[in-house]
Parts: C-alpha cells; structure tokens; sequence
C-alpha cells in the first residue's frame, strides 16, 4: 500500500471515530471524550493535508518549481503540528472549565467508547507508521499515536468513576496531561518542519566529519563553501567548492567528483549534489558537476 492509500484509509476512520465520540461524549456529559472527538477532527484535516501533500510530491519539476514539489510535505508537518497545538489548548480550556464546574460523567460510555476509539487509533497509526523519516508522514501517525494514548487515559478516568461513583475531576484532569505532552511532541515537530524550512544543516550531519570524508580523498586539497540541507525530510542537497591538486582534465575531474558524490549518498545519505571543482596550482579553471537522485516513495 502507497503512502496516499494508507493517509485514505486512516482519514476515513478519523472521520467515524469523530462522529461517534462527539454524539457519545454530550450523552455522557464527558469532556474527555469531547476534547478527544475535537482532536481527532483535527486529525483528519491534518489527514487531508498530508495526503494532498504527498500527491503534489508526485508533480515533476517545472522552471518555476525545479526542485519540484517536495516542500509540500514540510508545509503539511508545519501545518499539522500547529493544528496540535491550537487543539491542546483549547482541550486545557474545556478541562479547566470542567474542574471549575464539574458534572456527573456517565463511567460506562466513556469506558466503552475511549476504548473502541483507542483500538480505532491504534489500527490507523499502524497503517500510517514508517521506518523512514518523513515529517510529513511522521506528523499524521503523531496525530493517530497521540489520539491512542489520550483515549487509554479518558477510559482509565471512565473506569475510575464508573466503579466508585465518584471522582469526576479525573476526566478533565486526564485531558489536560494528555494535551501537554501533545503540546511537547507538537513544538518539537514545529522545530524541525522550520529547520528544513530555513535550509538549516540537519541534526545527523557532522559537517566536519563530512568536510575530513571529502578531503581524505586522493587529489582533493580542500573544501570551501560547503552547504548541506534539506529538501524534504528524506531528500538531502549539498553544494560545495573543491580543491584539487593539479588541473585535471574533464575525465579526471568527472572521476573525483564521482568519488565524492558516492560517499555523500552512502556515508550521508545525500541524495543531491552539486560540487565545483577548482585547480589548486591557482589557474582560472573550474569543473562544475552536478548530480540529481530522487528516492521518494509515493
């Protein structure tokens, strides 16, 4: 199953799943079961976002767009992510509000349903989990992993009220630390949709291990304005300036740049690169050589 059938699948039990808790939770006076109906339709506009995402991914470069349109999907991540964090505080908002005016919650129901909706969850970030880093992806099963956790916690507080009749401070309590440690992984997406945004060098990348790699090599002297960042979340670019012993022919320059461009792709994963080759005895002579691999699964 490609990534757009899976996002489908998941968006279409989102969409049940909001239904059934928003009708269930006004029957059983729940706020938890309301926030995690509120949330879950979060969801699955977060859904429809990715999925519009990974298609436009599918789109072939343009002049005017010549990297294509693998952005989109750091825009989804950015977009979702927000998402998450404007729901957590509109969740604390309820929760707060329910503590300060508490009401009779109906135990069974919540029991019943945040425990449907948990196994509901679970299936559709099973469906969505990949091992591959791909924010945009990663954000949607946040979205279905956090929605599981959350509706254990509402069904353990339902559980809680259901066998001793009391304790109904414990739904919105529950809602307000589930919210927070949404909020955290929220913040932490946000931070890394913006570094891809911003073109930052990423997290994995060891620019000075990465600079002794290409230097090691026989006939490079140094590199200099060496850039790496980030496409997407599985596409990686670097352009850089080579110094080189001598003044290579077109052959000899072509066979170091090959060099170079097979140890960026196996050593760190840089799909794209674009190097510059300059002759170190100081003559006006440059190679430039480019190199274009795309891997995105669809």
């Amino acid at each position: 199953m490609n990534r757009s059938q899976r996002l489908a699948i998941a968006l279409g039990l989102n969409l049940a799943l909001v239904a059934g808790q928003a009708v269930f939770g006004l029957i059983a006076h729940s706020v938890g079961l309301l926030a995690d109906a509120a949330h879950n339709l979060t969801d699955a506009a977060a859904v429809i976002i990715s999925l519009i995402a990974v298609r436009l991914t599918r789109r072939p470069p343009t002049p005017r767009r010549s990297y294509g349109y693998h952005r989109t999907t750091i825009l989804a991540a950015l977009a979702n992510a927000l998402g998450i964090l404007v729901i957590t505080v509109f969740i604390a908002y309820e929760a707060i509000t329910r503590l300060r005016n508490p009401e009779p919650v109906h135990g069974g129901i919540v029991v019943t349903v945040a425990l449907g909706a948990m196994l509901i969850n679970l299936g559709a970030a099973a469906i969505l989990y990949e091992r591959q880093v791909d924010l945009n992806m990663r954000s949607a099963f946040l979205h279905m992993a956090g929605d599981a956790v959350a509706s254990l916690g509402v069904a353990a507080a339902g559980l809680v009220i259901l066998i001793t009749g009391r304790y109904e401070w414990l739904d919105p309590m529950v809602s307000l630390g589930i919210g927070a440690l949404i909020g955290v992984e929220a913040w932490r997406l946000v931070r890394s949709s913006v570094d891809v945004l911003l073109e930052s060098t990423p997290d994995d990348i060891d620019l000075d291990a990465l600079n002794t790699a290409i230097t090691d090599l026989d006939g490079v002297v140094d590199v200099h304005d060496l850039h790496v960042w980030s496409l997407s979340s599985g596409i990686r670019a670097l352009s850089a300036h080579l110094l080189v012993t001598g003044t290579p022919r077109l052959d000899e320059a072509e066979a170091i740049g090959a060099q170079v461009k097979q140890i960026l792709a196996d050593r760190f994963a840089i799909a794209h690169s674009t190097l510059e080759l300059e002759a170190a005895n100081g003559r006006d002579k440059s190679v430039c050589i480019s190199d274009v691999e795309r891997h995105v699964a669809d």
